[in-house]
């Protein structure tokens, strides 16, 4: 072969190699990989999260390691783990992801010591300013001839005509008069003028007279200020006597409002306390006020104290004898532990409230109360300050936590203390005296239904060491109350693989031992607290349907 062949041979094969390696080369980077049976993107992807267990949506002890039913026929949820990263704050803590607590719309408030703010509901009525009523009493006796007002309510004008009267008395007083004039006495005259005065003869009828030298029949006599007539006492014609009220005036520019509180509140209220008033009739609308006067004295038979407010009334809102709602606000110097009033959960045995722990760790705890105002709520027990509380949302975490909770706060100082607890005290202890103890408040228990019990069941019962409770369904058989003690026939436990027993179980005092009677269906949780079981939450439920064979104590 030639050497010009040659060359072209190992150009030939030079650049299959080379074409070799670049066709390699872009199928490696074009052409994912199949290994594995996964393409690159789903190497990528976050490997999908598997259940841990599937769990009873009403009973948390109830564990599965696949789906299926609940003993009461429900759907077992998947659980895939605590969501949150939160503190651990023992029995009923739950902990939740930050997105579940945002779409859930938690909020939380801070437990404070501040005044409590009180308030006291009652009802005032309106009533006339008696600063100024004006009475309307005449001084000589005589007929009424003519009168300008008419009925009660009638607006009055300061210096309006009032009425005219007829009589002898005055008609005397005004001959005196002129006498004295014609005598030129002064004397006289001063006496004449002051009798007519004295008599509430108004000047411009004195003035008159001197000039005209007439004696009138019938004087007029006018209004002293302006307001409504409050009261009306005469008519046209009537005989009237010194003394006899003719007619009040009063002024409706300023009113009074009288209400009345209780002698237990009555400390609340001070002179200047603000108050919130309303009137049925303009809905929507408040006056604000405040405390102008506190009566010294109570009503003996209402035991009730009178307080008075003024109000300014230059629209005519006010009528008198009108009723208005009235809000009397006291705030005391005392502080005390509060919480808005949202943020309580109220059951009927039992108030409580949800502890935010952070970082996504909620627990439920319970709280004693005491007094409260429009917005806040007074904490005895359970609670301190500056602890943060779910005001939001609280019902469902709730809900979820009391479940397992033991709605106790956890107490590191009690727990260190009965550690370091000396026990060797106890070695020694004489139970000799016991001996005489007094059974015979005892005596009488009917003990029949726990005749024939079979105990043997208690024994050895081989129970995992992680398993403290268990939910369970029974019929009650006996109830020994005095003892918190109740005999329940109950169903089996699954989890513990136990069979249908007869067993004694103690009651907390959290749970109301109205919720056993003798032949009553419950579902119930009960833990083993030192050797005993312990009913902890309980339930009455519809009973099953009987079936032809009843289940009793063990086989």
């Amino acid at each position: 072969m030639s050497s010009n062949n040659k060359s072209q041979m190992k150009g030939v094969v030079i650049g299959a190699v080379i074409g070799a390696v670049v066709t390699f080369g872009a199928y490696t980077i074009l052409v994912p990989s199949n290994d594995g049976g996964s393409t690159s993107g789903e190497a990528n992807a976050p490997a999908k999260k598997e259940p841990l267990y599937w769990v009873a949506p009403m009973n948390p002890d109830y564990k599965r390691d696949k789906p299926g039913k609940s003993p009461m026929g429900m759907d077992l949820i998947p659980y895939y783990g605590d969501a949150g990263g939160g503190p651990d704050e023992g029995k009923g803590t739950i902990r939740i992801s930050p997105d579940v607590v945002n779409n859930l719309g938690v909020r939380t408030a801070l437990v404070t010591y501040k005044p409590l703010h009180m308030q006291i509901d009652t009802v005032g009525y309106v009533a006339y300013d008696e600063d100024t009523l004006v009475h309307i009493h005449p001084r000589v006796e005589g007929w009424i001839e003519k009168l300008y007002v008419k009925a009660i309510g009638d607006p009055v004008k300061k210096g309006q005509p009032l009425y005219d009267i007829y009589s002898p008395e005055l008609v005397n007083a005004q001959e005196e008069l002129l006498l004295a004039l014609d005598r030129k006495n002064q004397r006289l005259i001063t006496a004449a003028e002051n009798r007519l005065f004295s008599l509430q003869i108004p000047k411009r009828e004195i003035a008159q007279l001197r000039k005209t030298k007439k004696v009138k029949q019938s004087i007029t006599f006018y209004a002293p200020q302006r307001g409504v007539v409050e009261n009306l006492k005469v008519r046209e014609g009537y005989f009237i006597k010194p003394g006899s009220t003719i007619m009040s005036i009063g002024d409706l520019a300023e009113v009074w409002v009288e209400a009345e509180v209780f002698e237990r509140q009555a400390a609340q209220v001070k002179t200047g306390t603000p108050v919130t008033m309303k009137l049925d009739y303009l809905p929507g609308k408040e006056y604000n006020v405040n405390v102008d006067y506190i009566y010294p004295t109570l009503n003996p038979k209402t035991r009730t104290m009178k307080v008075r407010i003024r109000v300014d009334n230059t629209n005519g809102d006010f009528k008198p004898d009108m009723f208005a709602q009235i809000i009397i606000h006291t705030t005391g110097d005392e502080k005390a532990l509060l919480i808005p009033k949202e943020a309580l959960v109220r059951t009927g045995s039992q108030d409580r409230v949800v502890l935010a722990l952070g970082q996504g760790s909620f627990k439920s705890v319970a709280v004693k109360v005491g007094r409260f105002d429009r917005d806040n709520v007074e904490i005895l027990s359970g609670l301190a300050a500056g602890e943060k509380i779910v005001s939001s949302a609280q019902f469902l975490l709730d809900s979820e936590s009391s479940k397992t909770s033991d709605f106790k706060r956890m107490n590191h100082e009690a727990a260190n203390e009965m550690a370091s607890m000396d026990h060797s005290s106890m070695a020694g202890m004489d139970h000799s005296s016991m001996t005489d103890m007094d059974h015979s408040s005892m005596e009488g228990m009917d003990h029949s239904s726990m005749e024939g019990m079979d105990h043997g069941s208690m024994e050895g019962m081989d129970m995992p060491s992680e398993v403290s409770s268990a939910t369970v369904n029974g019929t009650v058989k006996s109830v020994m109350a005095a003892h918190r003690m109740v005999n329940i026939d109950r169903e089996a436990i699954v989890d513990w693989d136990r069979p249908a027993a007869n067993v004694d179980f103690l009651v907390s005092e959290s749970v109301d031992m109205a919720l056993f009677t003798e032949g009553s269906y419950v579902m119930f949780t009960f833990e083993i607290q030192d050797g005993d079981f312990v009913i902890v939450s309980a339930m009455k439920m519809a009973a099953p349907e009987q079936s032809g064979n009843e289940q009793g104590g063990d086989q």
